[in-house]
């Protein structure tokens, strides 16, 4: 669980670091951060002599690639398309569908306290998303990206749950596929620019954080504790990467803010109230004192 929370900390880097990083073209901001991810994650793994790991099944590598390329493909596009704060904001419906799908996907119980923690962080969301956003008609592609982004996410994460036997170490071999990916992508649509030192630190910090170290996380997270208390817990994301983007200028701040943080927190902490239950119950239950 720790290790989750780790990764969501990271992510909520994820925004403001691809604001960093404007003017480069969305695939190739892919290619660049996923591959400083996939070198700097390759070397790690190589030194501690586990560069087997990488031996994985079609399915497995289909996941993987697929999974970390078409999220970070979608989520780059949205901001380059589409206002960064509303944009951020509907991919960070992704710890809704998290929640949702565990339940059909994994068959995992949603039970009454979880479903409403999960309702306020949806209004938390909600909230923010209508802070007097204006949404031109050219944004709305960037806006169904993000949305597009949330489900491609969603069920990477989930999904991960059944691919619990892969060790984390294949996520290094994930990262530069995924990175191939997007080289190609990039070379087939865009044209190449050359990035500035303020935009090479943009994605080298991507790279190693919220595009790097954040996958292994996350994957430690999702296979080994409760997706469905990550998934709640993730509405802070939205929270800190809005907060985070407002105060370099992206938005205005004001009462909205403030009223989503409460609704976000108070989700969060509903939700972790329902496995604190859950577990004193289990321990009774095993005639243990709670």
């Amino acid at each position: 669980m720790l290790a989750g929370l780790g990764a969501l900390a990271l992510w909520s880097l994820l925004g403001v670091l691809s604001r960093l990083a404007a003017g480069l073209p969305p695939m190739q901001i892919t290619a660049m951060a996923l591959a400083v991810a996939g070198v700097a994650s390759l070397c790690i793994v190589a030194a501690r002599g586990h560069l087997g790991d990488l031996r994985q099944p079609p399915i497995v590598w289909l996941h993987g690639v697929g999974g970390l390329f078409s999220y970070h493909a979608l989520y780059f596009a949205a901001l380059a398309l589409a206002p960064a704060v509303e944009a951020n904001l509907l991919n960070y419906l992704w710890p809704l569908l998290i929640v949702l799908l565990s339940a059909p996907v994994l068959g995992l119980p949603l039970g009454p306290r979880r479903l409403a923690g999960v309702a306020l962080g949806a209004a938390g969301c909600a909230v923010l998303v209508g802070a007097g956003a204006a949404f031109p008609p050219d944004a709305w592609t960037g806006f169904a990206c993000a949305v597009a982004a949330a489900l491609v996410w969603a069920l990477y994460s989930v999904t991960a749950r059944r691919l619990a036997a892969v060790p984390t170490e294949a996520v290094a071999g994930f990262c530069l596929g995924a990175a191939l990916l997007g080289t190609l992508a990039h070379l087939a649509t865009e044209a190449s620019v050359l990035p500035d030192a303020r935009q090479a630190l943009a994605v080298l910090l991507l790279g190693l954080g919220p595009v790097g170290l954040a996958f292994f996380l996350w994957d430690i997270g999702m296979k080994r504790g409760d997706p469905r208390l990550l998934g709640t817990l993730a509405y802070a994301v939205p929270l800190v990467s809005t907060l985070l983007l407002l105060v370099t200028g992206e938005g205005e701040p004001g009462w909205r803010v403030l009223l989503s943080g409460a609704l976000v927190v108070g989700g969060g902490w509903l939700a972790a109230r329902a496995d604190d239950e859950r577990g004193a119950s289990a321990r009774y239950t095993d005639g243990a004192m709670p």
